[in-house]
């Protein structure tokens, strides 16, 4: 075990779940949730509890990322007129506006994991 005010370093399940949320995010979306899934079946029963709880979190976020990302602009799709601006101004801000946000908070999260301290994603904090 590692000494309580050593960071973690680059290889530990805390900062490779964090790493994996964000690439889900941002350049391989499908594949690098399936690794951060393999690696949350792995490491969600740690003994370790910062490598738990970013796993967890990272999980849960990255569950409720696919569900704010496809679900949240297909009802805006299915209910609005896609013939009209608004609805196209609409769902363009909401996904940049929502995307940016979820991608801020997993940098959060990576630099806190890379620090060695816990990290709770808003609204999440239950999955520790």
């Amino acid at each position: 075990l590692r000494h309580m005010n050593e960071p973690p370093g680059r290889a530990s399940p805390a900062v490779q779940a964090e790493a994996l949320y964000l690439i889900n995010l941002l350049l391989a979306p499908g594949l690098a949730f399936l690794l951060l899934w393999v690696l949350f079946h792995r490491h969600r029963d740690s003994a370790d509890p910062l490598v738990r709880g970013h796993v967890r979190q990272t999980f849960a976020a990255s569950l409720l990322a696919g569900l704010l990302l496809t679900a949240v602009p297909a009802l805006i799709a299915l209910t609005g007129d896609l013939g009209q601006p608004g609805t196209w101004m609409g769902l363009v801000l909401y996904f940049v506006c929502c995307h940016g946000t979820l991608v801020l908070l997993g940098v959060l999260g990576l630099a806190r994991a890379l620090a060695g301290k816990p990290y709770s994603f808003p609204l999440l904090g239950g999955f520790q």
